[in-house]
C-alpha cells in the first residue's frame, strides 16, 4: 500500500473542518428526535429560549437526550479508532474488536462485573478490561507472539476466541436467575439508555489521552503498513509501539464496552469508508475516525430509538444490519 511521503496538513484541516460539521449535524438531528419534539427548530429552542413553555423538553433534552448522544459520540469514536489500529497492525481491512474477540471478553468481564453487584464505574469498567486483556493475551499465545504482525494467524486466532467468548457469555446468561437478565440481554446487544453525564464524562477523560497517544503513533501506523522492515529501518520499535498501541485500543474498547455492551462491525464500517475516501494516511484517517465513528453512531442510535412503533431497539442491531454485509463483501472480495 503505498502512502504520501508529504503530509498534508491543510488537507488534514479541512477534513476535520467538513467532520466536524457533519458530526454537529448527526448531534442536532439526535438532540432533536423523539416523542416530545420532532425537528431541530423546536430543541434548539427548548435548550436556548427562556420560554417556560419549553420547560419539559428542555430537561428531557438536557437529562435524557444530551448524555445519550454524547456516549454515542464517544463509543463511536473509541471503536471505530480501534478497529483502525487492528487494521493497521494486521494489514487486515477485516480485523476490528469485536471480529476479533476484544469486545467479547470485555463484555465478558463486564457481566462478571455485573453478577457481582459493582457499580457501572469503577467497577464493571476494570472487570471489563481485564476480560479484554485476558481475551488479548489468549490471541497473541494462539497466534504466537514472535509473529504478533502476521495477520492470518491472528485474525484467525481472534475469530476463534469471538466464538468462545459468545458461548461463555451465553453460559452465564444460562445461570443467571433474577431480574438482572432482561437487562444483560438488552446490554448485550448494544445499548446507550443508560447514559447520565456524570459516567460520560468519566469516560470522555479516560479515552482523551488515549486517542492523543494513538495520533502520536499514527505515523508509525504508517510505516507498518509498510512492512516491518521497512517500519525498523525508518527507528520504529515494533515490538514497543505494536503492544502499546495493543493495549491502549484494548483499554478504550473495555470501556465503551462496559458502558454500551456489545456494538459489533462500527470498527469496520467507520475506517474502511473512510480509507476509501481520504487515502491510506492514518495521521488524517484517526481524528476522521474520532469524528466519523462519533457521527455514525448517533445516527444510528437515533434509527434504533425512532424505528420501532412503540419503544426502541438496542442500537447493537442497527450497527450489526449495516456491517454484517460490509463484512461478508469484504470478506468475498479478499477471498477472489
Amino acid at each position: 500500500m503505498k502512502i504520501e511521503n508529504a503530509f498534508s496538513f491543510k488537507r488534514l484541516i479541512l477534513t476535520t473542518v467538513f467532520l466536524l460539521l457533519v458530526l454537529g449535524v448527526a448531534v442536532l438531528i439526535g438532540l432533536s428526535v423523539g416523542s416530545s419534539a420532532g425537528n431541530p427548530t423546536a430543541a434548539f429552542e427548548a435548550i436556548f429560549s427562556p420560554d417556560p413553555s419549553n420547560e419539559v423538553l428542555r430537561t428531557i433534552i438536557w437529562r435524557i437526550r444530551l448524555p445519550r448522544v454524547l456516549l454515542a459520540i464517544l463509543v463511536g469514536a473509541a471503536l471505530s479508532c480501534g478497529g483502525l489500529v487492528f487494521q493497521a497492525l494486521m494489514r487486515n481491512p477485516l480485523a476490528e474488536p469485536y471480529i476479533l474477540g476484544i469486545s467479547g471478553g470485555s463484555a465478558i468481564g463486564a457481566i462478571v462485573g455485573i453478577l457481582m453487584g459493582f457499580s457501572r464505574f469503577p467497577g464493571v469498567g476494570i472487570t471489563a478490561f481485564a476480560g479484554s486483556m485476558a481475551t488479548l493475551g489468549l490471541i497473541l499465545v494462539m497466534s504466537s507472539g514472535r509473529t504478533i504482525l502476521k495477520k492470518d494467524a491472528l485474525l484467525l486466532s481472534g475469530v476463534m476466541i469471538n466464538a468462545f467468548c459468545s458461548a461463555i457469555i451465553m453460559f452465564l446468561l444460562s445461570i443467571t436467575q433474577d431480574q438482572r437478565l432482561h437487562n444483560i440481554m438488552f446490554w448485550l446487544m448494544g445499548d446507550l439508555s443508560i447514559a447520565d453525564l456524570g459516567q460520560t464524562g468519566t469516560l470522555a477523560v479516560l479515552l482523551l489521552p488515549c486517542v492523543v497517544l494513538l495520533f502520536m503513533l499514527s505515523h508509525a501506523m504508517n510505516l507498518l503498513l509498510m512492512g516491518k522492515e521497512m517500519a525498523k529501518s525508518m527507528g520504529v520499535n515494533i515490538t514497543t509501539v505494536t503492544f502499546t498501541m495493543l493495549i491502549v485500543t484494548t483499554f478504550m474498547v473495555s470501556a465503551t464496552v462496559s458502558q454500551s455492551g456489545l456494538l459489533g462491525f462500527v470498527g469496520l464500517v467507520i475506517p474502511h469508508l473512510l480509507r476509501m475516501l481520504l487515502g491510506p494516511d492514518h495521521r488524517i484517517l484517526l481524528p476522521s475516525c474520532v469524528l466519523g465513528g462519533g457521527a455514525y453512531m448517533v445516527i444510528c442510535d437515533m434509527l434504533a430509538r425512532t424505528l420501532p412503533s412503540q419503544g426502541e431497539m438496542p442500537v447493537g442491531v442497527i450497527t450489526a444490519l449495516i456491517g454484517a454485509p460490509l463484512f461478508i463483501y469484504l470478506l468475498k472480495r479478499s477471498a477472489s
